[in-house]
Parts: structure tokens; C-alpha cells; sequence
């Protein structure tokens, strides 16, 4: 907490010097208020956070208007790359091709990809019991075989195992790609666009199964599931049970900390990311940026996200402020 204050100070400080303001400038603190724009597009996962940080930001700084879209990882970095944005949201780690052409990033929160079924499965409490092993999801994924339920849980019953994934570029597949050992072109399944889309696919389909970004499987009011979704733990030693140490799915407050403790994997946990064609130089988006990894870090939690450690907030800050 005292590097959270200290960076507070070192944010405060840059917005006195953007502004022209010193501390007994008070009369023409408003007039000298830097005044600015900041434009966001690309990922859904970080969507939410940023939004949420845009309307914080503006309280502060109602000189500085923030617009910000949707629309995939992918889009993100085509637009920071083109300058189309100021600065692309992204939720995968950053390509050699991307480097090569100049993107500069910078990490700001943490979360995580959670495989998700419907709520009205008929074999949910065996799944919540057995969880279902990463080999298991590289058949569901991978594998050209059009699958049924009776081959992953145990059942008399025959139906479809309907899997779903990603149509648009996003790092929420990338992720789960890498996790089953491969990338987003390798999985199979009915495509659909965005983290909304793919979790009404599921809430709508009983025998269904997919993927989301943990905000857009929690309810922030109830901490539990949005009604109609489930998430499957994983079975991450593969024992055929989910241990008590593999148990943390029930809330948002339980994964968060096993994101944030190191026991949920990664992938396909990862960092979240600004990225930009080169280190931004609009003051507007710098002052935002220094405030993010400041004062906005307070927000991350209760937004659904995990908190950057101390230590990557100053390696990251480095970067803004060598």
C-alpha cells in the first residue's frame, strides 16, 4: 500500500506539471486543466475495467473526453498499430511480428479465461464433483471428432456435446489455445463473436459448452454465476476429482485470489494490457495511463479484475517514466 501512495504522489505530480499548475496556482488550476481526448478500442476483457476507469478519470479531469469500443483483442492492436486509436485493449502477450512493428505496451490488471457451461446441465453436480482434465478439453477442442456427452461424463444418455468458441481475434481463445497446448486458428466449435455472445450461446444451449473472460461469468452484485451459466473447474492434476485446493470457482472473490495467489494456471490467466503504435506522446493519454497504474489500481478489484503486485506496477511505470 505505501508504493500505491507513492505512486499516487508521482500522479499527482505529473498532472501538476501536464497542467502548468503549481500548488499555489489554485485560481488557474481549472483554466490550465489539461484538456484533451483519449480513443480505446479492441478487447472485451478489458472493456469492462476501462470503462470503468474512463468515468473515473473524467471526474478528475472533465477537460479530457475518453471514447472507448469494443471488439476484440485482435482489433485492438490492428488499430493502436494503424494509429486509428491512441491505445489498443489487449489480452494476450504481445507477438515478435507485433514488436517488429513497433507496438509498445503496458500491463495493466490480471484476470483469466474460465471454461463455462449451461446451468441447467444435466450432469453439472459430477462436473462441479470431477471436473474435467486439460486432455479432456484438448478432445473437446482439438480433436476433428464431433464428440458426446457420454464420453465425458458418466451416463447412460446420449446427446451432442455442442462446443462453442470464438469467431472474432480475441485473446480470450488465444489464451485457451495456448492452454490446450495449441492457438485460437486450432480450435473447433461453432463460432461466435465476442465474450457477450459466446456466454448467452451457452445460457441458451443446455448441452453446451464454452469459454469466457471472468467478468463475463460473474454477477458483481451476487459475487456467484450469472443465472443460466456455470463455470467447469478444471482438474489440474488430473485425478479424476476436484481437490480442495483445485476448489476455488464458487465467487468471483475465491477465483480472483487464486488468480492473483498463482493456482489458477496461466495460460490461461495472463496480463492485460494498453498497447500503442510506439510510447504514446498525447499528454491526455499519458496523464490517463499514470493515473491507471496509480490511483486506478484501487478500482481493479471490485471491477471483477486482479491488482497488478507492487513490483509489476513499477516496472511498468518505468516505462511511462524512465
Amino acid at each position: 500500500m505505501q508504493i500505491r501512495i507513492y505512486f499516487l504522489a508521482i500522479y499527482l505530480m505529473v498532472g501538476s506539471l501536464l497542467s502548468g499548475c503549481g500548488p499555489s496556482d489554485k485560481n488557474n488550476a481549472n483554466k490550465n486543466e489539461i484538456k484533451g481526448s483519449v480513443s480505446i478500442s479492441g478487447a472485451f476483457a478489458l472493456y469492462p475495467l476501462t470503462v470503468k476507469w474512463a468515468d473515473e478519470f473524467q471526474k478528475l479531469h472533465p477537460g479530457i473526453r475518453i471514447d472507448i469500443s469494443a471488439g476484440g483483442a485482435g482489433k485492438g492492436m490492428a488499430d493502436a498499430l494503424s494509429e486509428m486509436v491512441d491505445l489498443g485493449m489487449f489480452s494476450r502477450s504481445i507477438s515478435p511480428e507485433e514488436k517488429a512493428q513497433g507496438c509498445w505496451w503496458i500491463a495493466v490488471a490480471k484476470d483469466a479465461v474460465l471454461p463455462t457451461v449451461n446451468a441447467n446441465n444435466p450432469w453439472l453436480d459430477q462436473l462441479k464433483k470431477t471436473g474435467i482434465s486439460r486432455e479432456v478439453f484438448e478432445n473437446i477442442y482439438l480433436s476433428d471428432k464431433k464428440l458426446d456427452w457420454n464420453e465425458i461424463v458418466k451416463t447412460n444418455e446420449k446427446h451432442s456435446l455442442n462446443v462453442y468458441t470464438r469467431s472474432d481475434a480475441c485473446g480470450a481463445a488465444q489464451m485457451w489455445g495456448e492452454f490446450l497446448g495449441k492457438d485460437q486458428e486450432s480450435l473447433g466449435g461453432i463460432g461466435v463473436f465476442g465474450d457477450p455472445g459466446m456466454a448467452d450461446a451457452v445460457k441458451r444451449d443446455r448441452f453446451g459448452i464454452g469459454y469466457n473472460n471472468v467478468i463475463y461469468v460473474y454477477d458483481l452484485k451476487t459475487r456467484k454465476c450469472y443465472e443460466g451459466l456455470e463455470v467447469i473447474p478444471i482438474d489440474l492434476n488430473d485425478n479424476r476429482k476436484i481437490d480442495e485446493d483445485e476448489n476455488f470457482y464458487s465467487t468471483i472473490d475465491e477465483i480472483m485470489m487464486a488468480i492473483g495467489d498463482e493456482k489458477y494456471p496461466s495460460p490461461p490467466a495472463r496480463d492485460l494490457y494498453f498497447v500503442a503504435n510506439g510510447k504514446p506522446k498525447n499528454m491526455a493519454t499519458l496523464l490517463f495511463l499514470n493515473w491507471v497504474l496509480s490511483g486506478g489500481q484501487n478500482l481493479v478489484n471490485d471491477a471483477g479484475y486482479v491488482w497488478l503486485s507492487e513490483g509489476k506496477i513499477q516496472s511498468e511505470r518505468l516505462k511511462l517514466n524512465p
